[in-house]
């Protein structure tokens, strides 16, 4: 299973804010953390802002802020969030996709399987599990 750039830069930035659930993050650190472009950060911060997964705000001292402690936000949730629309196969689209084979085709149901099982284990996870460590910052001498 390969996930889009989309859910990788999205599972960074929410490790990042596990570490410190507490504190808002903006997207220019974050995005300056990770060298990812603000923008695309920025889409994926307002997607998990509408999934209830991380709070914004604007202005001094606004950023973003985990919506619910790490520990009740399960991988499989964001994963499933941050994916949608984003089929592991062509068949698997709304509209069926374009397979020659649809009617007699065995790999679609073990397709199928492997994604819920790849999903499942995920689940057993949460961002707690997974707060990256501190930033440690450089002292000055």
């Amino acid at each position: 299973m390969r996930l889009t750039s989309f859910t990788d830069f999205g599972l960074r930035a929410l490790m990042r804010m596990a570490s410190a659930p507490d504190r808002a993050f903006s997207t220019a650190d974050l995005a300056a953390e990770f060298a990812l472009s603000r923008n695309h950060l920025t889409k994926i911060m307002t997607a998990l802002a509408q999934a209830g997964i991380v709070t914004t705000r604007r202005g001094g001292g606004g950023g973003a802020v985990l919506a619910r402690p790490p520990g009740e936000i399960r991988l499989g949730e964001v994963v499933r969030l941050l994916e949608a629309g984003q089929p592991l196969v062509e068949c698997f689209q709304a509209s069926g996709g374009d397979c020659s084979i649809t009617g007699c085709c065995r790999l679609k149901a073990r397709l199928r399987n492997a994604e819920a099982a790849f999903l499942a284990d995920l689940d057993r996870s949460t961002l707690a599990d997974l707060a990256l460590p501190p930033l440690e910052r450089a002292v000055p001498a």
